[in-house]
């Protein structure tokens, strides 16, 4: 549930319900009052018509028979009854004065300070912003009836709201529910197009030879999917090219290279001639290297299905015969898709490096969830922590001396991890708790749905 927040789709999800519910709850406060105003209205009309019924037909009725029919009549929002006192009386109001207009000259109406007890008692209401107060009319006159007679006359607030016919969360669930579903396929819809950018540029980190994007959907969408595209072939461009390059200048260095070496035979200084030649073998390596770490860069070439047994069995069986102590231990009974030459390659560098530097290779490999692990342990000093991630940097070597004996070109890890990368894979390096260097290296499984 955090990935899905901290996630593009979370984040997107949640900025719509937010702002789409926020609106919701603004448009139906609105439409509450609104309603609230006009059932206001409406009751203060009716009973504006209800006080001048009963006044009218009080008026009639005899003194003595008056009380009576008060009492039967008075029920509801609008009661009238007899005055127990005379109250201070204050300034006309809104429904007094309509009241006054509608009863004409012969009643004296008047508004008085006794307003009913019920006035500012909320409201019960079922909505989901709680009880509200009335706001229509609710104030007490006294009202002069022809004979003389003073009459009190209450306008009393609703029991209850009236009734909406329906129950208001009971309709917000089924409104929230399509919100988010709403919600969820834009946000998924928005999203979309950026993971499959995401996706490949993941894709062209493994292999620059991937497919291009298929230019869909909208436009500024289209638009990001040509530039990526244009983008690709324009590394891949440049990386054949620098291929190329390197490929022409070891080439063209071969011939002068082999001449110079003819050349240094002649000389008569025996110990002069073999540092010569010494030197001469290095030029030949690092140009060799030096091309190898431009072709490992370079994700060129078919991929195809792999034994990783049969290769690492193979590979380890090569070292043997070379003279070098390598020991292969565990077996990962898994295929893999990749190049085989450059497989074969970055598990040789691994293996050379642990023999040069740890004098024995110890490999093991085991399966896991869908990847294989090889471990290449070697039994040297190990490495200094912070600089475990500096040694695969090109070029980069612990010994400060050039000597092919001692340090190499440093470009071997350099090969290997790009190799690593190229499939898929992760190479890290760490020291064993009892001594000498680990390279660990995971490649994950080929399955036929790929």
């Amino acid at each position: 549930m955090k990935a899905f927040f901290n996630s593009m789709t979370g984040r997107v999800f949640f900025a719509l319900m937010l702002g789409i519910i926020a609106s919701a709850a603004l448009t139906q406060w609105l439409a509450l009052n609104e309603r609230q105003r006009t059932l206001e209205r409406y009751r203060n009309f009716h009973a504006l018509e209800r006080a001048e019924q009963i006044i009218e037909t009080a008026d009639v009725v005899r003194p003595e028979s008056r009380a009576q029919y008060l009492q039967v009549a008075s029920k509801g929002t609008v009661q009238l009854e007899l005055a127990a006192h005379e109250a201070p009386p204050l300034p006309p109001t809104e429904f007094s004065a309509a009241l006054a207009q509608r009863l004409g000259r012969e009643f004296q109406v008047t508004p008085v300070a006794e307003r009913p007890p019920s006035c500012d008692k909320p409201i019960a209401t079922n909505t989901l912003f709680g009880a509200t107060t009335w706001r229509g009319t609710c104030e007490s006159v006294h009202i002069a009836m022809t004979d003389g007679q003073l009459l009190k006359l209450s306008i009393l607030p609703p029991r209850a709201p009236a009734p909406t016919g329906h129950n208001e969360y009971a309709v917000i669930l089924p409104f929230l529910l399509c919100i988010a579903v709403l919600a969820y396929l834009v946000t998924r819809m928005t999203v979309r197009p950026l993971k499959q950018l995401a996706q490949a540029a993941k894709d062209l980190g493994n292999d620059i030879n991937h497919p291009p994007l298929g230019l869909t959907g909208a436009s500024e969408i289209r638009q990001a999917s040509a530039a990526f595209n244009a983008m690709q072939a324009r590394i891949r461009q440049y990386i054949a090219q620098r291929t190329e390059m390197l490929a022409a200048i070891t080439h063209d260095l071969q011939t002068p290279l082999t001449r110079l070496r003819l050349r240094l035979e002649k000389v008569t200084d025996e110990d002069l001639r073999q540092k010569l030649i010494g030197d001469l073998s290095a030029m030949q390596a690092m140009v060799k290297e030096g091309l190898d770490l431009a072709r490992s860069i370079d994700a060129g070439g078919a991929m195809q299905k792999l034994d990783l047994d049969s290769l690492l069995d193979s590979v380890c069986a090569d070292a043997v015969e070379a003279g070098q102590p390598v020991q292969l231990k565990g077996s990962a009974g898994m295929a893999l898709l990749g190049r085989p030459l450059d497989i074969q390659r970055c598990l040789v560098n691994l293996i050379d490096n642990a023999v040069k530097y740890g004098q024995k290779a110890h490999v093991t490999v085991e399966r896991l969830a869908g990847a294989a692990r090889i471990r290449i342990r070697d039994e040297g000093p190990g490495i200094p922590q912070d600089q475990l991630a500096r040694v695969f940097e090109p070029f980069y070597r612990l010994e400060s001396s050039r000597s092919r004996s001692s340090g190499g070109t440093g470009l071997g890890l350099t090969i290997a991890r790009n190799i690593a990368e190229q499939h898929g894979a992760t190479l890290s390096l760490s020291n064993g708790d009892n001594g000498g260097l680990e390279a660990v290296l995971t490649l994950p499984e080929f399955y036929a749905g790929k």
